[in-house]
């Protein structure tokens, strides 16, 4: 699981690789001075460059552990493309093919509008946006880009050419079941004649719902139909689909494993290794153990499909790699939150049946992040926990990381003016200014470290994805919300000397939390559309849920000043046993598989907008010129070589801008065809 970066919650101070005889990108040395965190804005989004702190001080052996990993996940690339949607690499490569050829005059609006399209199609690894998962509407004709395949002899066949335009694939997930899970969904990981149903018969006749150690089912793999209509599994391994690009992924994984900094660190690089040879999600779970048991080293990675966000059936992994090093400093002050879980669990709000009776092997660092790739890249996340398999996670514990480096950067490139336009009042804005950061830091670490870890299921009731379906994701992201909010008014965590001012640290992550869920992540929407994406859907459902079960004894009032909405919360402590409840409900209704309940949840609190209220937040926001999204150039690791071409050293350097690096991304990691 992962938590994303939101601009609109924490408004303050919050939250290519290249070899020397390969690039020729001009970049900018590192260097003391100050550091310029923003690289440029288009359309909705941000690019920020983030540092890597610490990578001086690592050995040559970890600095080419760090190298050796990054170009791993980056010889992925290409596969999320293709995950995402069919046409992504025809059409992405068509439209570098004319942004690098093209000799016209680049000053008109059409010039201006093709290539904010094309950074849009690189931020999202895709012709559909990152967060909302709609088509993107480019703002040029169809005429404009005829002329530009013509002066650049660029082609696009006429499928991938149609759907730029046309009306058609137009959300990438699609979890609205009235239009068709599958149908409704433009994702590449069924073939486009499989249905809703026949994915649950084909798994329904693999699954044991005895087994205590299942495998994560359809997680590396496309699913088609045949000429017969069997359905069959395309699995992403060598020699299989994705193949070359996995080739690559091996080529440098192996090479990382000749410098690991422990055995069982090499252990874990030759299980991947030996996964994506073969396809086998058993060898999947024994590298997840190996992985996940691991707590030694100073550098640590994730790579392969992973997250199944982007899969309405919550099957499929989408590909991803993060490169990282541990910021020691934060790592041990923030041990103290992993070695209490299980008072954490023990004194959680659940029912009793509900609860771990021994929390085991949680592990949570703060870390620097040196790489990233596929769908961790160009926007990221700010907090990362696994394995997902609830079983490796009950029996052998898993990984919570923060990413140090990335919520500094977003720290750094923020900005105070959303906040008090959104903010009641000043002792608001004060308490956000105050106590933000260190509120989200909080948060992030207890939905991470303690939220995904919580409560277990019933014997026999099958995994979420099974028992909770396209609602799953949404749900297991509130949950771990909840467990976070209940706990950060403690004064347990004062108790810890993580955090300074339980009520000062409470009463700004509820303040931001139910701003947030009920006013500023509207910003990200269209007007008229419904909450999509699971993690909005998570913060809203949680919001609106508070206010509704509250509205009796006046918890949060609704308040109109001068024209303008609020929502203020009056009563804190009735607040948070609120949030209890809710966490006890959602840990029941995932602990029984309780799908009605589940669906109902989510589909009455999480889904509708209040019109009136989106237009106004639309309005209110319209005078802001910062976009709403912000991701990250990666540094560029650069090996510095001996006569003999062995590695000397390794420098980083920045990219100068969004389009140099993405397309030298282009240049150096292209390993998959156009169609596959």
């Amino acid at each position: 699981m992962k938590i994303k970066y939101l601009l609109p919650m924490l408004f303050t101070a919050v939250v290519l690789f290249s070899c020397t005889n390969h690039t020729k990108e001009t970049t900018k040395k590192e260097t003391t001075t100050k550091f310029e965190y923003v690289v440029e804005q288009f359309a909705d989004i941000k690019i920020l460059r983030y540092q890597i702190p610490g990578f001086e001080e690592l050995s040559l052996k970890q600095k080419k552990l760090v190298y050796y990993l990054s170009e791993a996940g980056m010889a992925g690339r290409d596969i999320i493309y293709d995950q995402n949607y069919r046409y992504n690499l025809q059409i992405r490569r068509a439209l570098e093919n004319i942004y690098q050829n093209y000799t016209g005059d680049k000053t008109t609006d059409d010039w201006k509008n093709f290539e904010t399209y094309l950074k849009q199609i690189w931020f999202a690894n895709g012709i559909h946006h990152h967060y909302s998962t709609a088509k993107f509407i480019p703002k040029f004709s169809k005429e404009y880009l005829d002329s530009l395949l013509k002066d650049t002899k660029t082609t696009l066949q006429s499928e991938a050419y149609e759907v730029i335009f046309n009306a058609t694939d137009t959300k990438k997930v699609n979890l609205d079941a009235s239009k068709g899970l599958l149908v409704g969904s433009a994702v590449n990981f069924y073939a486009p004649n499989v249905t809703a149903e026949e994915v649950d018969a084909f798994y329904a006749s693999k699954m044991d719902r005895k087994d205590e150690t299942p495998i994560e089912y359809g997680l590396n793999s496309k699913l088609v139909k045949n000429s017969d209509g069997t359905l069959e599994e395309k699995i992403w391994k060598i020699n299989g689909m994705y193949g070359k690009a996995i080739e690559k992924i091996v080529f440098w994984l192996e090479k990382a494993a000749t410098v690991a900094e422990n055995d069982k660190q090499a252990e874990a690089l030759k299980l991947l290794i030996e996964y994506y040879k073969t396809g086998d999600l058993e060898v999947w779970d024994a590298y997840n153990i190996a992985w996940a048991t691991n707590t030694e080293g100073d550098i640590d990675y994730i790579n392969g499909f992973i997250e199944v966000y982007n899969d309405p059936k919550a099957y499929r992994g989408s590909y991803e790699s993060l490169v990282q090093i541990k910021d020691f400093d934060m790592s041990k002050k923030m041990a103290v939150v992993s070695s209490n879980a299980q008072w954490f669990e023990d004194n959680a709000p659940l029912m009793e049946e509900h609860k771990k009776k021994n929390v085991v092997g949680v592990s949570y660092k703060t870390v620097n992040v040196a790489s990233e790739s596929g769908d961790s890249s160009p926007s990221t996340p700010i907090g990362v926990n696994l394995p997902n398999n609830n079983w490796i996670r009950q029996q052998h514990g898993s990984k919570s990381v923060s990413l140090g480096n990335i919520i500094h950067a977003y720290n750094e490139a923020g900005g105070t003016d959303r906040l008090k336009e959104f903010a009641f009042n000043e002792d608001e804005i004060n308490a956000e200014i105050k106590y933000g950061q260190l509120a989200d830091k909080l948060h992030t670490s207890l939905h991470e470290v303690i939220g995904h870890a919580s409560g277990k299921i019933n014997p026999g009731v099958g995994q979420p994805k099974e028992t909770m379906k396209n609602y799953a994701s949404t749900l297991e992201e509130a949950r771990a919300d909840l467990v976070g909010l209940y706990y950060l008014p403690s004064e347990k965590l004062v108790e810890m000397k993580i955090s300074p001012n339980a009520k000062g640290i409470g009463k700004a992550a509820y303040d931001g939390y139910i701003r947030n869920g009920l006013l500023t992540q509207l910003i990200r929407l269209n007007l008229g559309d419904d909450v999509e994406e699971s993690h909005m859907r998570n913060r809203q459902l949680v919001a609106a849920w508070a206010f509704e079960k509250g509205a009796k004894e006046n918890v949060i009032e609704k308040v109109v000043k001068d024209n303008k909405t609020y929502f203020v919360i009056r009563d804190y402590d009735k607040l948070r046993v609120l949030f209890g409840e809710l966490l006890r409900e959602i840990q029941r209704i995932k602990s029984e598989g309780d799908f009605e309940a589940g669906k109902a949840l989510v589909e009455t609190y999480g889904v509708k907008v209040n019109q009136a209220i989106h237009k106004e937040v639309l309005d209110r926001n319209s005078k802001f010129k910062s976009a709403p999204y912000s991701g990250f150039v990666n540094p560029v690791l650069v090996p510095e070589k001996d006569a003999d071409g062995n590695i000397t050293d390794i420098k980083i350097t920045q990219p100068n801008s969004f389009a140099e690096q993405m397309l030298e991304y282009a240049k150096r990691y292209t390993t998959l065809p156009s169609t596959n």
